[in-house]
């Protein structure tokens, strides 16, 4: 299967890997992945695809009304985790114990939170990653340059304003499917 996903994502879609190409995974078994932009729904299968190619656990949760019949073990086998989102929920907490319980769990997010334009990005992830004490691995869906950038690992400080200020800067000139978006 995995050359059948290498032969879609470099000879059919013409996409590269640059930066951190294994992710770290051989050193870093939990982290929080951040994908950006995030401007349509063909992001998820081009991850999906990417995470083939480099042989990556990557993880991401969804509302637990996914995860029923007929579309529940489908989710679940491609790494998703439900979750509990009605109201009253600590749902930076909830996530951070799914670190916990695995020994492998690399957790895919997009921090602008929709496919739309946004000003500013959500800030669950960071917050997520420092409850759980991971790093943070930003990787890019440049559909401009036909790219999936990666960056090393990296710790989330003690200043967010700073903190936003790198990570945003890893991302400079990125174009996502929709361009108006980006």
């Amino acid at each position: 299967m995995r050359w059948l996903a290498k032969f879609i994502y470099f000879k059919l879609l013409g996409w590269e890997i640059v930066g951190n190409t294994n992710f770290s995974k051989d050193t870093v078994k939990k982290a929080v992945l951040i994908a950006v932009p995030h401007t349509s729904w063909y992001d998820f299968p081009l991850a999906i695809i990417l995470r083939k190619v480099v042989k990556l656990k990557t993880n991401f949760v969804g509302k637990k009304e996914l995860f029923t019949w007929p579309f529940g073990y489908y989710f679940r086998w491609v790494g998703g985790k439900p979750l509990d989102r009605t109201s009253g929920q600590n749902k930076v907490e909830a996530i951070a114990k799914l670190f916990e319980n695995e020994d492998e769990f690399r957790l895919a997010l997009a921090p602008e939170g929709t496919r739309k334009k946004v000003k500013e990005w959500k800030t669950g992830f960071y917050y997520i990653a420092k409850a759980a004490k991971v790093p943070i691995i930003m990787f890019t869906l440049d559909f401009k340059n036909k790219q999936n950038k990666v960056s090393e690992p990296f710790y989330p400080t003690d200043d967010m304003e700073a903190d936003f200020k790198f990570m945003k800067t890893f991302y400079e000139g990125v174009e996502g499917k929709i361009k108006e978006y980006s």
